[in-house]
């Protein structure tokens, strides 16, 4: 049987047009990876910054939550003991969740509601509206200072103006900060007074909300009750449902604020103790470390739970203009 040679067909030669066309490809994907590359140049500063104070401290403080740390000595491997006795044995611990859990369920709906009413006091187009705009806004720019905590402690003290003015009037003198019943609720008036931040939210969602509503509204004989609850209130849930998550975040980290005013202590008996004020003193006077970061994590886990609940349950209270 004889060799037979069949002839191969040779491959297409790509025509002008596909050969410039795939020159053209190749050199935008390399410009592509150039400015890639630009751009990582120009925010490696701030990566520098997020991986060497954010990320890595987060890591550390996971793994030191599983150590007995003093800071002088090396880590020492302790598995869940910190968790055991934040739970079981701790009851300085306990008190400090029942302290922030109460301030934060009752300071942040007041100043909620507190935003919410001004915003549409200031919803006008009155003379002078910008001025008070601006005042009712200062509190809230050096909210969380020491200078404004130090100043609340001086007008909640013993010889403060508030017991001045009780004095005017014929009230004898109240022990503000070193009565316990009264002590979490100067933190309290101080968190609700620090409505600024909120208050400029609403007031831009309220902005937003069309005039029409409010005159088909006032067409039908709807009163300003009326209007408030089957306009302004659905409109603004977007709003108060942001509003909400930031303000229950910030609730739950509060610090300065019982630093200042309770000395650092979490006096009196304990009822300012806040769970990040536990957090420091167990983390910088008592230098446990581990245990601190035991309790950093249990304080994420509780922010999350909380934001995860309110989220969930946006869907049957939230509206959303787009939706149908």
């Amino acid at each position: 049987m004889s060799n037979m040679t069949v002839d191969q067909p040779l491959p297409a030669r790509p025509s002008l047009g596909q050969r410039l066309k795939q020159a053209l490809t190749a050199r935008k994907a390399g410009e592509r990876k150039q400015h890639n590359w630009a751009g990582y140049l120009f925010i490696s500063p701030w990566l520098i910054g997020f991986f060497t104070f954010v990320l890595l401290p987060i890591v550390a403080s996971f793994v030191l939550a599983f150590t007995r740390y003093d800071i002088l000595s090396p880590p020492e491997w302790v598995g869940l003991q910190n968790f055991e006795r934040m739970f079981t044995a701790d009851t300085r611990y306990w008190r400090s969740v029942r302290a922030t859990f109460y301030y934060v369920f009752t300071a942040v709906p007041l100043r909620l509601v507190f935003a919410l009413a001004v915003a549409m006091l200031l919803n006008t187009a009155r003379r002078g509206v910008g001025v008070y705009r601006a005042v009712y806004y200062a509190p809230s720019i050096v909210g969380g200072s020491v200078a404004v905590a130090v100043m609340w402690r001086e007008i909640f003290g013993n010889e403060g103006v508030v017991n001045f003015l009780l004095y005017l009037i014929g009230i004898p003198p109240v022990s503000w900060l070193g009565n316990p019943n009264t002590a979490i609720w100067t933190l309290i008036t101080l968190a609700a007074w620090q409505f600024g931040s909120p208050m400029l939210i609403f007031l831009a969602g309220l902005k937003q909300i069309p005039g029409e509503l409010y005159e088909a509204a006032a067409i039908d004989g709807a009163a300003a009750w009326s209007k408030f609850r089957n306009v302004t209130l659905p409109l603004l849930t977007p709003i108060i449902f942001f509003n909400l998550v930031m303000q229950i975040i910030n609730g739950f980290m509060v610090f300065t604020q019982a630093f200042i005013i309770s000395g650092g202590t979490g006096r009196p008996l304990d009822t300012t103790l806040f769970y990040s004020l536990y957090l420091y003193i167990r983390a910088f006077t008592t230098f446990e470390m581990g245990y601190s970061s035991a309790m950093a994590w249990v304080l994420l886990l509780i922010i999350a739970l909380f934001t995860g609940i309110i989220f969930k349950s946006s869907s049957s209270w939230v509206f959303y203009s787009g939706e149908s």
